[in-house]
């Protein structure tokens, strides 16, 4: 085999192993924001839990406030793909109401929203954290709102945007009450009752 044959190979080798790299950072720092918070949560820790020297972040990554934003973009290209393959099988039209709100229920609360919630509070004060994040959590929901946009056929477009944005905001609002250690029957009660009138509103 000849060295050119073998460029290649090695090349893509080199890259999966970053890619690995970053990938694991991510995750760790993800899993320092759920259990340590953003005010516990250092490099260091970070490193200790994806195994790699500081180095490895350095090179990936030119300050912290830019980890925390891949972090959260990174478990929100999950998200995505994740809602846009549930989304596929919601029935069209107004039907789709009710599920697609407990898709959206489902990915902005767990870990997503303890992570964001993390970071968000802690962006309140720090300006370079804020520019990070910021466009991460726009991308996310242009994403999400257009998947939901296309299931929801016949019915008004600004309609359906006021809708999905109503639900984004009281899906975040609950899991805020969940991280808060609020009543979970409360929050079902809730949710259900704002299927009722979002069904009610998408038809009127």
């Amino acid at each position: 085999m000849t060295e050119a044959t073998t460029r290649p190979k090695a090349h893509r080798t080199q890259a999966e192993r970053r890619e690995q790299t970053k990938t694991a950072l991510l995750d760790a720092t993800i899993d320092c924001l759920v259990e340590l918070g953003y005010a516990r949560t250092s490099v260091q820790e970070i490193c200790a839990r994806a195994g790699v020297s500081k180095g490895a972040v350095q090179h990936h990554f030119s300050a912290k406030a830019e980890l925390m934003a891949a972090a959260v973009e990174h478990l929100t290209v999950k998200l995505r793909h994740q809602l846009a393959e549930s989304l596929q099988t919601v029935p069209q039209g107004v039907d789709g109401i009710p599920t697609a709100i407990d898709l959206l229920w489902e990915g902005y609360s767990g870990t997503l929203a303890t992570a964001a919630t993390e970071l968000w509070v802690a962006a309140r004060t720090d300006p370079e954290l804020k520019a990070a994040i910021r466009p991460v959590d726009r991308a996310l929901g242009r994403s999400t709102r257009d998947h939901i946009t296309s299931i929801a056929a016949g019915l008004p477009r600004e309609r359906v945007e006021t809708l999905f944005w109503l639900t984004v905001n009281l899906t975040r609002g609950l899991a805020l009450d969940a991280e808060l250690g609020g009543d979970p029957k409360r929050r079902r009660q809730l949710l259900e009752e704002w299927k009722r009138i979002a069904v009610g509103v998408a038809t009127g």
